[in-house]
Parts: structure tokens; sequence; C-alpha cells
């Protein structure tokens, strides 16, 4: 309602000065036009007296001339007396060309905000934003529903000697359901050929065969076949797969990119956004997933409100992620600074990283950092706060706790 109100009143204010221009009447301030109209017929007949005794005028025609001339000066001084007395000027044309333009302005901007905008839609703050995302991911489509959403594909076009192999392959599985290496066989060559959802129940069976811990790789690849066979929508199922591969390896780029793409099709770019860069920094360059999110990153930034600058895939040779400080440059002017602007100057650093951390997400060696840079500043409880943050971000990665617990022993240690 707000909304509305703002918006109406503005439209309004806009049409009535609009309206005033063009009705403000000649005699509301200044002298009106009329009196300079008076003063410039006058100097002409003086300059035709002048031409006159000097010849350039015959007397007939300058008794013309002085007649229309006179005429002239009586009809702007009747506008004059008129305006001097606050008679109104006629303004019936003004009148009816102001109204047109409220009802262009008013009208053109209510067709305007119908078409490009969003009638009806409730006035929503960031809480209840993030609370209908949840909702939205609590009560999304299941994998079925998903798969009967998709409009029927063409059929390929398919050799028919690979065809004939297929189907004996699926015949073989059909007979001998528990031979896992043919379930396996059957997953791959039914993705081949398109049957994202055969494949995905073919694997799903050679998952069940297997023994022990099951590899996680399998469970992405499960994950992306699901996806897949949902058009590109990232089910509950899948995501189910997913955070079950990610409990065991948090770092594998090909679920992150998932879990990134999911965050964004429940309403959670900027959740997106941080789960994208941070795989992005990962690297490696050139793996598939690092192509896929540099062609989709752009578009979830602008979703989540993030200026976003390229970021350059890879690592160290170590395969650690870069671990980004200050330049060469900046520690050689940090020598010639005075202690205040030095420190300001150590500010400015952490405060940047703070802010990277906050809308990109980082390694947790950046965490770690930052945690520790606080520390050291003096700023306990926003680093105790960092921590805190970091902890989410990094739950069930046993390594990274422990950087951010020896980060965080540093910075009590510094009090």
């Amino acid at each position: 309602m707000a909304f509305w109100i703002l918006t109406g009143a503005l439209t309004l204010v806009m049409a009535g000065f609009l309206a005033l221009v063009l009705l403000r009447n000649k005699n509301g301030s200044g002298e009106p036009a009329a009196a300079y109209d008076l003063r410039v017929y006058r100097q002409q007949l003086k300059d035709l007296d002048r031409d006159v005794a000097r010849g350039i005028v015959t007397a007939a025609d300058a008794e013309r001339l002085r007649t229309e001339i006179s005429r002239r000066i009586l009809a702007a001084d009747a506008q004059v007396q008129a305006a001097e007395t606050g008679a109104p000027q006629p303004n019936g044309p003004s009148r009816v060309t102001a109204a047109v333009m409220a009802l262009v302005v008013v009208g053109g901007t209510a067709a305007l905000y119908w078409q490009i905008g969003a009638p009806g839609y409730g006035d929503f703050g960031l809480d209840h934003r993030i609370a209908l995302a949840e909702e939205r991911a609590r009560t999304r489509p299941g994998q079925q529903e998903a798969e009967a959403r998709l409009p029927t594909s063409p059929t390929p076009e398919i050799d028919p000697n690979y065809q004939r192999l297929v189907e004996e392959l699926r015949t073989a599985t059909a007979d001998r359901p528990d031979d896992a290496r043919g379930q396996q066989l059957l997953a791959r060559h039914e993705a081949r050929l398109g049957n994202f959802k055969a494949a995905y129940e073919a694997n799903a069976r050679y998952i069940a065969l297997q023994e022990g811990d099951v590899d996680p790789q399998l469970l992405i690849d499960q994950a992306e076949l699901h996806v897949m066979a949902a058009g590109g929508y990232v089910s509950p199922e899948a995501e189910a797969l997913l955070l079950r591969a990610l409990s065991q390896q948090p770092e594998d780029g090909r679920a992150r990119y998932y879990m990134g793409l999911l965050m964004g099709q429940v309403g959670r770019p900027d959740r997106g956004f941080q789960i994208w860069a941070e795989t992005l920094r990962q690297g490696p360059p050139g793996a598939p997933w690092i192509r896929a999110i540099q062609a989709q990153i752009p578009e979830m930034a602008t979703l989540a409100g993030v200026d976003y600058r390229p970021i350059t895939p890879g690592g160290t040779a170590d395969g650690a992620p870069a671990l980004p400080g200050p330049s060469a440059e900046q520690m050689a002017a940090m020598q010639d600074l005075s202690a205040e602007d030095r420190q300001q100057m150590i500010e400015g650093m952490v405060s940047g990283l703070a802010t990277r951390l906050a809308e990109e997400g980082g390694s947790p060696a950046e965490w770690a950092r930052l945690i520790t840079a606080l520390g050291v500043l003096g700023r306990i409880e926003q680093a105790r706060e960092i921590y805190a943050e970091a902890q989410t971000q990094f739950a069930g990665n046993d390594a990274a706790l422990e950087m951010l617990a020896a980060a965080r022993d540093r910075m009590e240690a510094s009090q």
C-alpha cells in the first residue's frame, strides 16, 4: 500500500507541475509580454518620424504606417491595462492541453507499470523473502513431477547397430538385475541416448549393489542424471544426493556447481553466488563446472545485487586456493607511511577482505586470515562473529574447521 501511495503522489505532483507551466497566467510575476510590444511600437513611431525627416519614407506611406502602428499600440496598451488590473488572459487551449497532459502522465504511468511491473505484489522485506525462499525450497516439485512437466522431446536419430546393442544390454540386465557391471554400462549408454530417466534408474541399481561406502562421485553422477532428466531443475531427490556427496567431499566442484544452481532456483541467488565464487577460486581452470559457472555467474550476481568482477579460476602449485594479500607496491608504500596512516591502510585492507568474503565467500584460509587480522586490530567481538559465520560456511569440512579453530585461538591469544 505504501508503494501505491508514494507512486500516486509522485505522479500527481509531476502532472501538477506540467499543468502549472501551461496554465501559468502571464500576470503572475514580472511584466506582461504586451509591455515589451508597447515599447517596440513606440520606438517604431520615433524611427518613422526620423525616416520621414531624412526622406527615406514618403508622407503618404508614413501616414499609413503611423495608423497601423498606432492601432497596435492601442491593442498592446489594452493588454497591459488588463494585466495590471488582474483580468485573466484567455487560456482555454492551455486548460485543455494541461488536462490532456495530466491524463497522459497518470494513465501512461499506470499502463507502463501494468505491463512491466508486478501488480498485486506485496512489500517484502529481506527476512520475509528469505522465509519465502525456504518455503519454496521445502514445497518445490519432486523429481517425478518435474519430469512430467517437461514437453516431449523429439526422438534423436540413432545408428541402428548401436540401438540394437543397447536393446540387447537392456534385455541382459533385466535377466541379471544383480550384475553391477551390466547396470553401470546400461546407465552410461542410456545417458548417451538421452534417456536420462532410464539412466538414473540403472545407476540407482548399480549404487544399491555397491558394498561399503559409496563413492561420492557415483552420488554426484546420479544427481547429475536427475538434473538432466528434469531439464536442468535440481529436485529434492538430486539435492539429497548432492548433500550426501558433499558431506564426504565438501570441495567437489561439480557438486558445488549444482548446489549453487539450486540456490538460484529457490530464490537465494546470494547464497548461489557465494558458492559459485568460492568454486571458481578453487579451480581448476578449464574444468567443465568452471566453464558452466563462468557462463552463468554474471546473471546470478545481478540477481544477488552484487557488483560482479570476473574471478580468475586457479590455485597454487600444491592445489590449495591462492590466498590474495598486499601487493609488493602496497608493502613498499606502507614503509613510507606514518603509524596512523599505516593503521588506516591496514584497516582498509581488512575491511575489503571482510566485504569480499561476505559477498562472494572464500577459502578457509581467507576466513582464517580475516579472523586473525581482526584479533590483531583488537576487534575481538567482530572476529568471534566472523568465526561463527565461517563455522556455518564450512560445516562438515574437518580440515577447514581445524584451520578456523587455530585462527580463533590466535585471535583469543591476541587480547
